[in-house]
């Protein structure tokens, strides 16, 4: 079995700036500047990693690209595009729409790779060119929606990756697990009226953004809200009764995956207790559920635990 692995050192310069962990810092209120909650370091080493571990030689290197106005537009609306491509030729950039989610000055390249490489990882399945593939991006997408990004997302990557699949090539059914802490409201939004893609999604409840909670649903959309301790136990089992029957019975011709690793024990934003065991048995499951699928990067804050996370999730492919 081919794993693919895409990764650019670029997202490493994705420049959230100084910060008080989620805020601006403000020393008149106290808030000390230091760095931002979703910096590059987390995925910096992951990659540093897999190519010292040795990991790097049983994978397939899969290209990354920008993606373009037409792939992006598929997912998000005119205005949106156009105040990101404004705001990053300012000389400190912008935000992505929430006021906690900054990007720098040409930030829009990065973002544009971001939501591309996952368009060539999705693209190298469908070839055969591997059985499944793993896209290392940043910045983050499952929470942008369609007119603005928030949750450090600036563009829903996995979102504009499935609407190429339906649009460019032709995929009938696509599945989408999200096991990322937070609900990814974005990618839900995306797909809300298309009964083509079934999201869904294990994250913690209550909890930001607010959305996912019991009830909110549709005909191809699964919400299944976690108490925070939440560990391996919880999510595999409601997986294994709430999620892959579902999905099995849809069939899906593709299954992309939202993985998040902020679900883990130890993570400085999420409740939940998800150990490195457990990642690899939620990726094994994703893998019977259908074959030919993606992975893609979303949230994961502990710097010294990420990588091993990730790693396990490689390894088990």
């Amino acid at each position: 079995m081919t794993t693919g692995y895409a990764y650019h050192e670029v997202f490493g310069w994705h420049d959230t700036s100084s910060a008080a962990g989620l805020f601006a810092s403000d020393p008149a209120a106290g808030l000390q500047p230091f760095v931002h909650l979703e910096n590059a370091e987390t995925k910096r080493r992951l990659h540093e990693l897999v190519v010292v571990s040795g990991l790097i030689d049983h994978l397939a290197r899969i290209p990354t690209r920008e993606a373009t106005d037409e792939e992006i537009l598929r997912v998000h609306t005119p205005s949106h595009l156009a105040r990101i491509a404004a705001e990053s030729e300012l000389p400190k950039g912008g935000d992505a729409g929430d006021g906690i989610s900054p990007f720098g000055h040409g930030g829009l390249a990065i973002a544009r790779r971001a939501a591309g490489t996952v368009i060539t990882c999705v693209d190298a399945v469908l070839d055969g060119a591997v059985d499944n593939a793993y896209a290392l991006v940043r910045p983050p997408g499952h929470h942008a929606i369609a007119a603005s990004g928030m949750g450090f997302c600036m563009f829903g990557n996995l979102a504009i990756a499935a609407a190429h699949a339906k649009a460019v090539r032709g995929v009938a059914r696509i599945a989408v697990v999200d096991w990322d802490v937070h609900h990814g409201n974005g990618t839900q939004e995306a797909f809300w009226d298309d009964d083509s893609v079934f999201f869904a999604s294990l994250h913690q409840w209550p909890f930001y953004p607010g959305s996912g909670g019991p009830g909110d649903g549709s005909s191809t959309t699964l919400n299944v809200p976690l108490a925070a301790g939440a560990g391996d136990e919880e999510v595999l089992g409601a997986l294994e009764r709430d999620v892959a029957p579902v999905l099995e019975a849809f069939d899906p011709d593709l299954l992309l995956v939202s993985a998040g690793f902020d679900a883990a024990a130890g993570d400085p934003i999420g409740g939940l207790r998800v150990s490195e065991e457990g990642f690899a048995a939620l990726t094994a499951r994703a893998g019977r559920i259908c074959e030919r699928l993606a992975f893609v990067l979303e949230g994961g804050y502990n710097t010294q635990t990420l990588p091993g996370l990730v790693g396990s999730v490689l390894a088990a492919r």
